[in-house]
């Protein structure tokens, strides 16, 4: 495993985020015109009304999700242009578990997202936002604020779906997948979306502001210290997560848009637990611990520290690297459809389920895919025991039921069920 992640010395301290959230400016532009007043509403009601007998502004704000497709504005989300430099994801060191589930779930965004628990401190955040400089370039629809798919219906906007329908020829881009944050603060209407009920019935069109929701589409939606969200934030994602698509209902209106995301998680099991609901709905479980050799410890700060001085030069350090790391989540994307998987290796892994008392299908079906996945990585075309061992610990676990007096970590029982099947 070590061979496929990297084995360079790393930081594993927080670092700035870099991502496509964080790289959009906190607050939208703003646009002055003078002359005639167009509409005067600005989000929630705010309207600017100039005196009399002075030249009227008029206000608008640009719409964030449509700003990242444009083909003028993917440069400024490029995270090597950027004034914050992200720490490299090939410079990391250890962690192997976390970073192999990041990584099979860049390869396969079906498998679901990953949840990953763990200490303070132990590089949770910073291993997640370094994933932004190895995530692929995929088409979207020029303009579209949902990141459409060009050509298949299930990740298109309505709109785009219509125009496709028509015979119509859309506008394609190549962007990278976006990686938007969403913080424990967040409110609903910010996530899901806004109706402009005043333009609705006044002009009788839906104005619709997209939310994070709608920019995460075909896209990562991370989500720091998940187990402290808004109990009404959780609701919201498990509706989205369950249906791939987001609806948004006020005053008789209803617009929808796809919001298919790979939802990733992290945070501390000490300051709280993760409602089950939420947490079988990640695909994947990996579990951080804090690094106890003191060499290693050293390595780290030195490695930080070299980051902080000069963050330019030490990035361009592991450029092979990263670059020889992209190319190959890249090649396996593309071969992941060749994979194969033996019914014999199905039958034992939905055995190994059967017998854990997993609830549900979803054990069995992550289990596959992210086998599938690893042998992509690795360059085969077929699934071996062995990377149905590597994987299978990190999609189980989470999803056996808890006995409180039980001390045996929940992966453990996992494998020594595995290797009772399996031999």
């Amino acid at each position: 495993m070590a061979s496929l992640l990297g084995t360079s010395s790393s930081a594993i301290w927080a670092s700035p985020s870099l991502s496509s959230s964080s790289s959009t400016p906190s607050t939208s532009p703003i646009c002055f015109r003078p002359g005639k007043l167009f509409g005067g509403k600005l989000n929630a009601g705010i309207q600017i009304r100039p005196k009399k007998n002075r030249s009227r502004y008029h206000v608008s704000v640009m719409n964030v999700a449509t700003e990242i497709n444009s083909t003028e504005q993917v440069g400024k989300f490029d995270s090597k242009k950027s004034a914050r430099p992200v720490y490299p994801f090939a410079a990391i060191v250890g962690q192997d578990e976390m970073k192999l589930c990041l990584l099979l779930n860049v390869i396969d965004p079906k498998i679901g997202g990953v949840m990953i628990m763990g200490d303070r401190g132990t590089g949770k955040s910073t291993t997640v936002r370094s994933l932004v400089d190895l995530l692929p370039e995929i088409n979207v629809v020029a303009g579209d604020p949902y990141n459409s798919d060009p050509i298949d219906p299930e990740f298109m906007g309505v709109e785009v779906r219509e125009r496709v329908e028509k015979g119509e020829k859309v506008p394609v881009i190549a962007t990278k997948i976006n990686m938007v944050d969403l913080p424990l603060g967040a409110t609903e209407d910010r996530v899901c979306g806004t109706i402009d009920i005043e333009k609705a019935l006044t002009e009788g069109v839906k104005a619709f502001e997209p939310g994070l929701l709608a920019k995460a589409n075909r896209g990562i939606l991370y989500v720091d210290e998940v187990n402290l969200l808004d109990d009404h934030l959780v609701d919201v994602l498990l509706d989205s997560a369950a249906s791939g698509w987001n609806t948004v209902e006020r005053e008789g209106i209803s617009i929808s848009h796809p919001a298919r995301f790979i939802l990733i998680g992290s945070g501390n099991p000490e300051e709280g637990e993760l409602r089950p609901q939420l947490l079988d709905r990640f695909g994947m479980h990996a579990q951080v611990g804090t690094v106890r050799d003191a060499d290693l410890r050293v390595k780290i700060v030195e490695e930080r520290a070299r980051f902080d001085s000069d963050p330019k030069d030490f990035r361009e350090t592991y450029k092979t690297e990263q670059d020889k790391l992209q190319d190959q989540i890249s090649t396996a994307r593309a071969n992941l459809s060749s994979v194969q998987i033996d019914r014999e290796l199905k039958v034992k892994i939905s055995r190994v389920c059967s017998e854990l008392n997993v609830d549900g299908l979803r054990g069995d079906i992550v289990t596959n895919r992210a086998a599938k996945a690893l042998a992509a990585l690795k360059g085969k075309d077929r699934v071996t025991p062995d990377d149905v061992a590597t994987v299978i610990p990190n999609c189980l676990r989470h999803r056996l039921r808890k006995d409180p007096l039980e001390s045996i970590d929940s992966g453990v029982l996992v494998s020594e069920k595995f290797a009772e099947i399996f031999s």
